[in-house]
């Protein structure tokens, strides 16, 4: 009698045992089918891209070729007047205003040799290059966590921001290609560490309390390469767009002022701040900044002596952008780096998916045309990766912590000699 009430025990426990991992598993399953799903949806989006001859002239990417086209001619490269003609002309849809490249004048160099293209051939170079710029990021981050061959890696290449960059032709990829090769360059090749920082001047309303910080430790620490790197990239940049068009700086400042971008509904924390204090006082949509600069001094102060660009900087990556004084959902590509480290540190399956899903969901809304101007749908992504990279960190510390200590062999004496 005892036995078979034994084995009944037995059987009873094996299966309550049984039950979670049968749930881990079906959670597994539905994490890796939406994830899948998701890709597959952005991947025929930007194979659209890339194959279909009418959609090259109806993505972000035209504004940039426009520009490029401009420049090459030695005309205006923010003149709405005259790209709206080239625009339409590449399939730009009717009815919609001129989109007019928002990038300072240094950023012309990059889109210069489009100029020189047709549109179709203009966009399957820049799509070419955006894919390897992205391929090569992640792959520099990951080396230098030791993790080149993770399976981890598939969500930074599947990250919906990062997918969006590719299928619209955002210059953001680029961006995160400076900063990953300066992540990776500056402890052993200060001067093109600097240079890369031309990319990410590309949009440098995204690193405010970034570069307040880069430019207090360079001074601190006598990293003066870096800041002469910088130099040379920016001036050779500002030195070809002076010999093309002397007016640049002149016509971006106009061309801003047209554009009204105060008056635009972007989802992001700063301006939904400023419009539901003051929608008329501007100087409050750079008053996240200034707070996250003030922040990111302290934090540096206190990091100061074991300061290090991938731990502490990822942080302050995310803070960065999430009080930048506008940004885009796209935008957020930047932000892979410090996910990746993230994802690097915390082994819990629980927050790998929760970031997959994350990630897959936003996709799935972007592929179905949701407006990037959706509030819904856009505004809590920034804050949200700040939260994830918060808890993945703290989950890494708490167990890092708890981890009894490595018991060190002591060799005898005799073994000695």
């Amino acid at each position: 009698m005892h036995e078979v009430a034994d084995r009944q025990n037995l059987h009873r426990r094996t299966k309550e045992l049984a039950q979670p991992k049968t749930i881990r598993k079906m959670a597994e399953f539905l994490v890796v089918g939406v994830c899948t799903l998701a890709f597959a949806l952005n991947a025929a989006g930007l194979l659209t891209t890339l194959l279909t001859d009418q959609y090259a002239g109806a993505r972000d990417f035209v504004s940039y070729w426009c520009s490029g086209r401009q420049l090459a001619q030695h005309a205006n490269p923010y003149d709405a007047k005259a790209i709206l003609p080239l625009e339409r002309a590449a399939g730009f849809p009717a009815g919609l205003p001129p989109l007019v490249m928002r990038n300072p004048p240094p950023a012309l160099l990059l889109v210069l040799p489009l100029g020189f293209l047709g549109v179709r051939g203009a966009s399957l170079v820049w799509s070419l290059l955006m894919v390897g710029a992205l391929v090569l990021s992640v792959q520099t981050i990951a080396a230098m966590h030791g993790r080149a061959k993770s399976q981890l890696n598939v969500l930074a290449y599947t990250f919906s921001p990062a997918l969006s960059c590719l299928i619209t032709g955002q210059q953001a990829i680029f961006v995160l290609l400076g900063l990953a090769l300066f992540l990776r360059l500056h402890p052993t090749r200060p001067w093109l560490a600097g240079a890369s920082l031309w990319l990410c001047a590309l949009k440098p309303h995204l690193f405010l309390p970034f570069g307040l910080v880069l430019l207090v430790w360079v001074v601190a620490t006598r990293r003066f390469k870096i800041l002469g790197g910088a130099a040379i990239a920016a001036g050779l940049s500002v030195a070809v767009v002076y010999m093309l068009q002397p007016l640049a700086w002149v016509q971006y400042a106009q061309a801003m002022k047209a554009e009204q971008l105060p008056m635009q509904v972007i989802p992001c924390v700063s301006m939904i701040f400023r419009m539901v204090v003051s929608p008329s006082s501007n100087w409050l949509q750079f008053l996240p900044a200034a707070i996250g600069c003030g922040w990111a001094l302290v934090y540096f102060q206190k990091h100061r002596a074991d300061w290090d660009w991938m731990e502490h900087g990822s942080l302050l990556m995310l803070v960065s952008l999430l009080v930048a004084p506008y940004s885009w959902f796209m935008d957020q590509a930047v932000l892979l780096p410090a996910l990746l480290h993230g994802l690097y540190r915390s082994r819990s399956r629980s927050l790998v998916a929760v970031f997959a899903l994350l990630s897959a969901a936003i996709a799935i809304g972007n592929f179905m045309g949701v407006p990037l101007r959706t509030l819904a749908l856009y505004l809590w992504t920034a804050p949200a990766w700040l939260a994830w990279y918060l808890c993945a960190v703290r989950s890494a510390d708490r167990r890092e912590t708890q981890a009894p200590p490595r018991m060190e062999r002591v060799t005898s004496v005799s073994e000695k000699v």
